[in-house]
């Protein structure tokens, strides 16, 4: 294809020249020696660089991150300490506490039976004095009773021999008849 020039479009170098029929340049047998100069000084270079600046420097960060494990690690373990020194304490004062709590409740409970106890024992005693005086009252009135019981029955048998015999008996024969049954 030709343009408006004349020229054909190809794959030319430019300027005209031919195409000389080479070899790729890393390929090229004749620049293997200066190829293999140049690829030592680059090795050698690298590899100044590399353990010069780059490893010492990897190396610097491996060691401090070791060191600030190491040091995490530490601390982590020596709060782990504290922690179970606080649990222990903690456990100790809660036992105090619980050991406190029960020797007060026992004091209270034998105060409060020791107060109960004298309470009873008061009440007791006045229940006792009351029962006496009862007892008293109530003997008082049956010798009363008793005494009155002689006469009644002179008087229910002055009637029932009046009832029956229709004469009021005599009160000192009564009385006497009373008197022997009462004694004997």
């Amino acid at each position: 294809m030709a343009d408006e020039k004349g020229q054909t479009a190809g794959t030319q170098v430019p300027g005209g020249a031919a195409h000389e029929g080479g070899a790729f340049p890393p390929f090229d047998s004749t620049t293997f020696s200066s190829q293999l100069v140049w690829l030592a000084i680059t090795f050698g270079a690298l590899y100044y660089l590399m353990s010069k600046v780059a490893l010492p420097r990897v190396a610097n960060i491996l060691e401090t991150r070791q060191a600030r494990i190491s040091g995490d690690l530490d601390a982590a373990t020596a709060m782990q300490g504290k922690a179970t020194e606080a649990g222990a304490a903690y456990e100790k004062t809660l036992a105090d506490a619980k050991a406190r709590a029960q020797a007060t409740a026992q004091q209270t409970r034998d105060k409060l039976a020791a107060d109960a106890d004298a309470k009873r024992k008061a009440l007791e005693a006045e229940l006792n004095t009351k029962l006496e005086a009862a007892e008293a009252q109530v003997s008082a009135m049956k010798a009363q009773a008793m005494t009155n019981v002689g006469s009644i029955a002179a008087e229910a048998a002055s009637a029932i021999v009046a009832q029956i015999t229709g004469k009021t008996p005599d009160a000192a024969q009564i009385s006497a008849a009373v008197a022997a049954t009462k004694n004997g």
